[in-house]
Formats: C-alpha cells, structure tokens, sequence
C-alpha cells in the first residue's frame, strides 16, 4: 500500500484493506487534481460521502468552499430555488433575493448526494450547469456563470431510473464522466472485525466506558452476518452495545439478540424448533402435501367436467372455470389437451389419464348416447396417501385451533371439501 493512500486513511478514518476499497479510494486521489464530474456508486451506509471529501481536499479547490447537497431530503418545489438561488416575489414567501449552493460554492466543490431523487426539471437545470457552468435563479431573466465542480453519489440502479424515465440519459452520462464503486460491507469480510473494534475503542471513549471485545465465534459469526445496512449498522450496533450491555466481553448469543442471523436454506432442517413451527417439517410431508393438492385440483375438474355435460354444453365458461382448466392444463404437464378432453381416474389409482371425448356438442347434435358422470368422491386410493392426507388434515386443524376456515386455506381447498373429507376420515369435533 502506498504511503499517499495510507495517509487518505488516517486523515479520514477510513479501515479497511479490501482490495475493492483500496482501488476506489486510489481513483479519488487520481481524479482530484482534474476539474471532471465523479459519479460515487454504493450502497447506502457504505461511506460513500468520504469519497468527495477526499477529491475535494486532494484538489487546487481544496481552499474553495465545500457544499453538501442532500437531494432526497428538500422538497420538489423548493430544491431549484436552493440550488440556483431565487430573485425577491418570485414565488409565495420569497421575500428577498436569495443566493443558490451554485452561487455560493462558485469556485468550489458541490456534493449532490442521491443524486438520483432529483426531479425531472431540476436535471435539466442541473445538465445545463454542467454543460456551460450557467444557470439563473428562479423568477429571473438573467444568467449567471459559476466554476463549480461537481460530485454526486447514488444507491439507486441508474440504468434501471433511466429506463423507467426518472433520470435524464444524457445527464447521467455528463455525471458519469468517472465512475468510483463503494463495496457493501458484506464483501469485505476482513474488514468487519477491525471496523468493530474502532468503533468500540471510539464509543468506550466517548461515554467513558471499557471497551466491548467479541469471543472468538462472536468475530466469525458477526464476519458472516450480511449487513444490510453496510458501515453504518455496524456503527449503530457497536454505540447500541456500548451503552446498553454490561458485559464487556460479548459472545455470540448475546450478539444474535442484536443480530439475528438470516437463513437462505434450500431444504427442510428437521430440527425440534423448526418442527414446531412448521407443520410439514420433511420432505415426505411436503411431497404429499403437493400430490394432496393436485388431486384437489383433479377433483374440481371432473366437476366442472360434469357439470357442463349435465347442463349440454349451455352457457360459457366463468372465469373461475377458466383459471381452473389453465392451471390444470399447464405446458409443464407435457401433453395437449384440447378444450374437449375428459380427465378423469383410471381404476382409482389417482393417476391422471386423458380421453379425447367431446363434451360439448354443436347444437344439432344429439346428446342421446352422452352418459352422465357419477363423480365418486370415495374412490379406493392408496392407504399411505390417504393416511397422510388424514395426517394433514390433523394437524392442519389443531394448528389452527379447529377453524377450519384457516385450515382450508392452508391446506390449498375449499371449506366445504376440508367438511366433507372431515366426514370422510370421521375426524368430527
């Protein structure tokens, strides 16, 4: 590391030797001497506002005045007047002429932080500064010059608010003109225990207490926690325990209660915890549970089957119905059913079986030799799916305390089929 970088460190205060951090911060000392508008990406509380500080004062503006702009924070119909300035009666309140950031900082630095929460018609404004370096103040004929070099920082996905028409293209380019990535906290694993460590010896001063020390497996775990919130959690969560925790020396349960640490598992755990709190704790439920669900969906289809052959083919199919037919007759099945198929069991195995049968017939046909369906709800089916259909049942109604409104809706059917299998498997209060 160069001794010019490691200086930029001490001054700012800035830990870390993530690579990524080290190249950001080497491209803010290339760039300072020139007058070329720096775009600062990141996410937010990753330190983005130490970037323009450092190009400010690495700069020959260094002794000119430095001026941050919150863009998210003033309000749409007063941000033109902060940064360009206004003349006397220009609008309600305008009392006296007023000096914008442009003005003030004329021969300076402006850091335009969320640059991307600017309206539409402040960017035009904003792309003419750039462009020419003047402006005027609202309500005023008269343009202005200004020597003002310009940083500004997003977390917003540029190309994503350029697409959505929230942010001009060509301003987005003029901005761009050198591009410098801020590395969430969760990439530099190796820096999150020396920024806690800073941040407890800089608290333990501040309020005159000793300082925290994470044990051993409270260092890897809180190493492996994502941070959403980048530096500036961590910071909050080193002043919050400071101040709050008695025992100095932290362990890892202590910091789970501050932490919690997030899952992304992509299969069932069984563990007594994750046991009691979902009812198909494996995977042999879980598969039942999804044959369950596609036998219901069979279900409702013979009865609709049935009942448009009952009714000879008279009236057009709801919506509903319609949903219904789709969601059965998904690319996925791999077969093509045409609109005049029978789906139906064969030796009530529960296996679905297509029969090209038309159902309904033209108006001059004759529906003589047409037989009505008998749908048999009570089919003989095989014992291990029925026990575990009974199973799911169960323990879907103790969970839900027998209301079987809350039931049905986890179980993925109707009340009244959650009654009538209640009846089936006599499970009746």
């Amino acid at each position: 590391m160069s001794n010019e970088l490691q200086n930029i460190k001490n001054r700012f205060g800035i830990i870390g030797n993530f690579p990524a951090l080290n190249r950001a911060l080497e491209k803010s000392i290339q760039v300072a001497p020139t007058d070329i508008s720096v775009l600062v990406i990141g996410e937010s509380g990753v330190g983005k506002e130490f970037i323009p500080k450092i190009i400010h004062s690495e700069s020959k503006r260094k002794h000119q005045p430095y001026i941050v702009v919150n863009c998210g924070a003033i309000p749409e119909g007063t941000i033109d007047s902060e940064l360009f300035g206004h003349e006397k009666g220009a609008f309600t309140g305008a009392t006296t002429t007023r000096k914008g950031y442009f003005e003030v900082a004329d021969g300076g630095t402006i850091f335009l932080d969320e640059v991307g929460e600017l309206p539409l018609q402040t960017q035009v404004r904003l792309l003419r500064v750039l462009e020419s370096g003047e402006f005027m103040k609202v309500g005023s004929s008269q343009v202005q010059k200004t020597n003002v070099r310009i940083v500004a920082a997003t977390n917003v996905n540029m190309m994503k608010a350029i697409h959505d028409g929230r942010f001009r293209e060509d301003l987005y380019y003029r901005l761009n003109t050198v591009q410098i990535d801020m590395p969430a906290l969760r990439e530099r694993k190796g820096d999150i225990h020396l920024l806690f460590r800073k941040f407890a010896i800089d608290f333990a001063e501040k309020y005159r207490m000793p300082e925290l020390e994470l044990e051993p497996s409270a260092v890897h775990y809180v190493e492996n926690y994502s941070f959403p919130g980048n530096v500036r959690q961590l910071r909050n969560l080193v002043e919050q325990m400071t101040v709050v925790e008695r025992d100095r020396y932290v362990t890892v349960e202590k910091l789970a209660e501050y932490i919690p640490m997030e899952t992304h598992l992509p299969m069932v755990v069984n563990t007594p915890n994750t046991q009691k709190q979902n009812d198909f704790g494996s995977e042999r439920e879980i598969m039942y549970k999804i044959l369950f669900d596609m036998r219901n969906d069979i279900n409702d289809l013979k009865s609709l089957t049935s009942e448009l052959i009952k009714n000879r083919g008279g009236g057009d199919l709801s919506n509903q119905e319609k949903n219904l037919i789709n969601r059965i007759y998904t690319p996925e099945a791999q077969q093509s059913v045409s609109q005049n198929s029978l789906l139906y069991f064969e030796n009530g195995n529960n296996t679905p079986v297509v029969q090209n049968s038309t159902i309904i017939a033209s108006q001059d046909e004759s529906y003589e030799d047409i037989e009505d369906i008998e749908i048999e709800e009570n089919k003989p089916e095989s014992l291990s799916l029925q026990n575990n259909e009974k199973d799911l049942i169960v323990k879907a109604l103790e969970k839900h305390k027998g209301r079987r409104n809350k039931a049905a809706d986890e179980l993925g059917i109707s009340q009244r089929t959650l009654y009538r299998k209640i009846k089936q498997y006599n499970l009746e209060d």
